[in-house]
């Protein structure tokens, strides 16, 4: 049983002010693993006042100072890989073989900020007019449940190399982890006061943050209904806001497409990390004339992608979360069954064998509508929708029919076809033929997927804002 009863405030790890306490879960079995005690607004306050000392002087580190800082967070934090892939394991139910890959890519946000600082200008001149980027002051970051580590490092990454000091608010479901990443980054030896983080709810830590004056930034990834209300309560105190808020991403199949590679391609993209991604593939489009073939391929390759245990490399889907999110998927399969889809494989329910944890089937969809609840809403789970279409412009259309706009992928044989078909895509980044990623390109989404750009200097830039002199 582990028991969590500080915060990381000012350099050192302090009690809580807070007295509320909350169970630890594991989600493979539903039992109690450990407890932590929550923050209040006086712990959040704490949290701010020394960010906002430390940035006094930390706000005009130069380039060097923040490059051995950089450097010296990467090498703390790999020092615990496997201890913080553990965690993500045992206390979100993150499947290994995926669990390792996304430590891995926070860890490696500190390079890749490293990189960006390094060939971002800093200054410009012209004349007698001197442009300097500035970091914007005190930065509040938001974190979601289901990639923890790699969210707290990539913001945090970004923030170090633009020259901010920070507050961290990670999800509370996520205590664990945090407490392992949280032991590691003080190895780092940073200035008192550039890093604090505080566990706490939503509405009471990540409320103060938006609130108080003295948070210059907020950096969110979690969801809409979340991110609409940062945005209102944060513009009372002219918050510079980056929100990134899911998607429902659309996986085009062009009919040119070798199916024995697109078909687990499009599965590993829809059912990453137990399908609790937001860029999940969750909308499979399909061509007609090869809709029967495709449906088949589903049916021979859903035999990868094994639920079990998540410590067990062979797992390729683990637990949900929580009880909570495992009602929230089995509420939408019941109600994709109702609007008349057509349940190709899985369905409600546990899988067999797995009814002690959070387990959900995964689930495939056909004969499914755009406008189906199922297509439109995120359900963040192992379910997939397949969608047909007859032509380019009605897949491009079917596509782009969505609130959301943050990731979507091309599977193709012919890659200028392909490309002609991504730059039509209304999403923040568009793969092509198979699921990659590149740490200084930028991640976040159009329209309700969120506001503002992470990644590299991309997300650099999001903690900088321009000042000029002028003589």
């Amino acid at each position: 049983m582990k028991t969590i009863t500080t915060h990381y405030i000012d350099g050192a790890f302090v009690e809580s002010h807070g007295r509320e306490v909350m169970d630890i879960v594991k989600p493979t079995n539903g039992q109690v693993i450990g407890r932590v005690t929550l923050a209040d607004e006086e712990d959040t306050r704490r949290a701010i006042a020394s960010a906002k000392r430390a940035f006094a002087s930390f706000g005009r580190s130069t380039k060097e100072e923040r490059t051995k800082i950089l450097r010296r967070l990467h090498e703390a934090a790999s020092a615990r890989l496997d201890d913080l892939t553990a965690a993500m394991v045992e206390e979100y139910g993150g499947i290994v073989q995926f669990a390792g890959l996304l430590v891995q890519s926070g860890i490696d946000a500190f390079l890749a900020s490293e990189k960006a600082l390094q060939e971002l200008p800093l200054t410009r001149s012209w004349g007698k007019t001197t442009v300097t980027l500035e970091p914007v002051g005190v930065a509040g970051l938001i974190t979601a449940w289901n990639a923890n580590a790699l969210f707290i490092c990539l913001k945090l990454a970004s923030a170090v190399a633009a020259g901010c000091t920070v507050v961290i608010k990670p999800s509370e479901l996520s205590s664990i982890q945090t407490r392992v990443l949280v032991e590691a980054l003080h190895e780092a030896d940073l200035p008192k006061g550039l890093l604090n983080v505080v566990t706490g709810l939503g509405n009471v830590v990540g409320v103060e943050l938006v609130r108080n004056p003295d948070v210059a930034k907020i950096s969110f990834t979690g969801s809409v209904a979340v991110g609409e209300t940062i945005m209102r309560d944060g513009a009372n105190t002219m918050k510079r806001v980056t929100l990134e808020l899911g998607g429902k991403s659309p996986t085009i199949l062009l009919d040119d497409a070798a199916l024995d590679k697109a078909i687990p391609s499009a599965l590993v993209m829809a059912f990453m990390n137990s399908g609790q991604a937001c860029a999940a593939g969750t909308r499979l489009l399909v061509p007609n004339n090869r809709l029967e073939e495709v449906k088949q391929g589903i049916r021979e390759a859903i035999h990868a992608f094994a639920v079990g245990d998540p410590a067990d490399p062979k797992t390729a889907v683990g637990p949900m979360v929580s009880q909570k999110q495992y009602e929230r998927i089995q509420s939408y399969i019941r109600k994709g069954i109702e609007e008349g889809a057509e349940v190709l494989v899985g369905g409600e329910g546990h899988p067999e064998g797995f009814e002690a944890g959070y387990f959900v089937k995964p689930t495939v969809f056909v004969n499914v509508k755009n406008d189906m609840t199922i297509a439109q809403e995120e359900i963040f789970g192992p379910v997939l929708c397949v969608i047909a279409y007859d032509s380019e412009d009605e897949v491009i259309r079917i596509a782009n029919d969505s609130k959301y706009g943050l990731h979507a992928a091309v599977i193709g044989t012919d890659l200028e076809r392909a490309r002609r078909m991504a730059s039509q895509i209304r999403a923040g980044r568009v793969v092509i033929n198979n699921m990659t990623d590149d740490p200084q390109a930028p991640w976040g989404g159009f329209k309700y997927s969120g506001v503002g750009r992470e990644y590299g200097r991309y997300g650099m830039e999001a903690f900088l804002e321009t000042r000029a002199i002028l003589e």
